[in-house]
């Protein structure tokens, strides 16, 4: 039992830093110098980065032991709570609160699509 609190513990700190050391640290958007459009602050290799680190805890902690509900959580709540820091710290018009709902039903529907497909394939 204790190590399968560990474990979820474990994945929830890790999740939190993948959103740090991703992407939670880049904050300057690129403008484009012809069209003067401006995109970011993430780059592409930034969120594929962050979404192959999120893939590989989750089917690693599954493997593990630590039964799927308790992975999907600890990684859906820590990384949303992380993301909702750092997006609240800039932004002024309230709109994070939407994009923290986004993060946590997209992340809550793939960590559960993910956990359904390894357990299937372990037990097969």
């Amino acid at each position: 039992m204790a190590s399968k609190v560990l474990g979820g513990l474990a994945v929830a700190v890790l999740s939190a830093a993948a959103w740090f050391g991703w992407m939670g640290w880049d904050t300057e958007y690129d403008v484009d110098p012809v069209t003067q459009s401006a995109s970011g602050p993430y780059q592409a290799w930034q969120v594929i980065g962050c979404g192959v680190t999120l893939l590989v805890l989750l089917v690693g902690a599954l493997l593990l032991g630590v039964t799927a509900p308790v992975a999907c959580v600890a990684i859906t709540v820590p990384f949303t709570a992380a993301w909702t820091t750092t997006a609240a710290a800039t932004d002024d018009s309230g709109l994070f609160v939407v994009g923290a709902v986004l993060v946590f039903l997209g992340l809550a529907a793939a960590t559960t699509v993910v956990s359904a497909v390894t357990v299937a394939l372990r037990r097969s």
